[in-house]
């Protein structure tokens, strides 16, 4: 980054920055993290908007909403293309406003006897607010729990993005020695993380927090697609705990940062544009905004479904996608990184479940003939019967089919013989497959 120029912007001063033959207007809306802007970007075919993630929230807590004014200038100026978030179209109505989460903050804080400890996003400045003002209206102290966390409420205290007037944020080793009614922990595991900080209280493995009765915990976040498995894991796990256990399913503890179906229809609305490209949401998000977008009069030949890698081009003539990239995962492994290989991934999937098997074998090198013992040594296979047994069939195997079918100085055959032999042996006894790597040594 000490190589290029940065240029930072206020989006609150509607600045207007060349870029080339564009001209980027950045405009703010509110999201779940702060500074959340989108872009005006005049080209030379035309106003493109991208809303960025977005929600028309009329109370954020930054007070800082999205601006409406400059979106409307937009549409009276005449935009070609809108890019919009459409993650949230399933959900009618509007996304509630941040500050609902702060009203059930203060039923939980106003009826907790003991420790309350709240998991939420750590991006979610906003939240985190609410916690402080929350704390500190109850005669509470806050600390953070969790690196992402803790960072992430360090740099916004110094750049300014929340606000201790109160002074009730604490060190966990200052939290230790307060007495239980006095403290609120945030912590980082909303998602069900295995090694974040509520999954080891849950699981008893956290160095400094049990919890049990008098406890009340906070999972302040709505489960990801995916993940509910683990965050309700973990919520049975501190219900058995003894603690009492607030989530989505029982308060408004958590909202989403994205735009509900009328806020979505009123963001077409404003900009008025002739053409459309949803984005960020599964093929069925995309399939329901182009259904809202028609609904809202413009014409479905005019909205472009677009999967990832595809390359969507405007032009004088209308919009379409003129071919499409590879924008396969990435593999990266130290200081090297590529595109990934099936085959090298398939290999460790085995091993990662069935573990690895591996045949030594002496070949004298003029005739293929096993001029020692094959000796068999595994890795993260293990069975219920004897191990040594397994290991002398394995061997026994390999040496039979090498003594019938010798190759000479052919490895690549040895090779095959070996891992086949082997393989089928194991899985007669077994029904696993390990990975079989055979190491031929020429003598």
């Amino acid at each position: 980054m000490d190589r290029v120029q940065l240029e930072v912007f206020d989006p609150d001063a509607r600045p207007s920055i060349s870029a080339g033959e564009f001209t980027v207007e950045p405009f703010r809306v509110t999201h779940s993290i702060p500074d959340a802007v989108g872009f005006g970007i005049t080209t030379p075919a035309g106003l493109i908007v991208i809303t960025g993630d977005f929600k028309f929230d009329p109370t954020p807590i930054d007070n800082r909403p999205t601006d409406v004014e400059l979106l409307a200038e937009f549409g009276d100026r005449g935009v070609r293309l809108l890019v919009s978030d459409c993650v949230n179209v399933e959900r009618d109505g509007v996304t509630p406003s941040e500050r609902v989460v702060g009203e059930t903050y203060q039923d939980v804080f106003a009826q907790a006897p003991g420790r309350i400890i709240i998991a939420t996003f750590a991006s979610l400045i906003a939240r985190i607010q609410q916690v402080i003002d929350t704390a500190s209206g109850h005669g509470r102290k806050v600390a953070a729990l969790g690196r992402s966390l803790e960072n992430n409420v360090r740099v916004a205290v110094e750049l300014g993005y929340l606000h201790d007037p109160g002074n009730v944020m604490v060190s966990s080793k200052v939290a230790e020695k307060l007495p239980k009614d006095e403290i609120v922990y945030i912590v980082t595991g909303s998602q069900g993380e295995p090694m974040a900080v509520l999954s080891r209280i849950a699981n008893r493995d956290h160095p400094k927090i049990t919890v049990g009765e008098g406890d009340t915990v906070v999972v302040s976040a709505a489960p990801i697609p995916g993940n509910e498995t683990s965050v309700f894991r973990i919520i049975d796990q501190l219900f058995r705990s003894g603690a009492e256990v607030v989530y989505t399913a029982r308060a408004r503890v958590h909202v989403s940062g994205h735009a509900g179906r009328e806020e979505l229809r009123r963001m077409i609305e404003l900009t008025r544009p002739e053409f459309v490209v949803p984005t960020h949401g599964e093929h069925r998000h995309l399939a329901l905004y182009a259904d809202l977008a028609v609904e809202s009069g413009i014409p479905r030949k005019n909205i472009t479904m677009v999967d990832r890698g595809d390359v969507v081009e405007l032009d004088d003539q209308g919009i379409g996608i003129s071919e499409q990239l590879d924008v396969s995962s990435v593999l990266v492994q130290g200081s090297s990184f590529g595109h990934l290989d099936d085959v090298v991934l398939q290999d460790r999937q085995t091993m990662s479940q069935d573990g690895l098997v591996m045949v030594a074998v002496g070949i004298d090198a003029r005739n293929g003939a096993v001029v020692s013992n094959p000796k068999v040594a595994t890795r993260g296979f293990t069975v219920i019967q004897s191990g040594d047994d397994l290991a002398q069939g394995v061997a026994d195997a390999v040496r039979s089919a090498l003594n019938a079918r010798p190759f000479g100085s052919d490895s690549k055959a040895t090779n095959r013989v070996i891992r086949e032999a082997a393989s089928r042996y194991v899985y007669a006894e077994t029904k696993r497959r390990p990975m079989i790597l055979p190491l031929i040594l020429d003598i």
